[in-house]
């Protein structure tokens, strides 16, 4: 229990520093106050997507994205996404990798790869390279 509460007090001096420790709690001067921040803005986000629908939450991140692209310039936003690839390298690792292209190539025009693995008894462990 110690090494927990020391792993939080050092992430709330973090925060009192202006570092961000909590995905989604940007602008919290605390652990606690960027938990709550992080909390309310994924219940914003929740409801947002319920007023819209999905087709009208669809189209907000499509402008979102646009609007992004703009900011960032061509270059700028191949960065972006070149950094989001790392990432998701990083988190997948090789087995994950490999597992998922193993589903993608078995991707056809008709049909997809878990389709396909589904009929021909081809055992994907999508485990390995979905977000838990």
């Amino acid at each position: 229990m110690a090494s927990k509460q020391q792993s939080r007090e050092e992430l709330d001096e973090k925060a009192k520093q202006g570092e961000t420790v909590v995905p989604g709690g940007t602008g919290g001067k605390s652990v606690e106050a960027q938990e709550r921040l992080a909390e309310g803005r994924s219940k914003g986000g929740q409801t947002r997507r319920e007023q819209l629908g999905h087709e009208g939450y669809q189209e907000m991140g499509h402008k979102g994205g646009e609007t992004r692209k703009e900011q960032l310039g061509h270059e700028g936003y191949q960065e972006m996404g070149h950094k989001g690839g790392e990432t998701r390298k990083e988190q997948l690792g090789h087995e994950g990798y490999k597992e998922m292209g193993r589903k993608g190539g078995l991707s056809t025009m008709d049909k997809s790869g878990g389709e396909r693995a589904e009929e021909e008894g081809i055992e994907i462990d999508e485990s390995k390279f979905t977000n838990k």
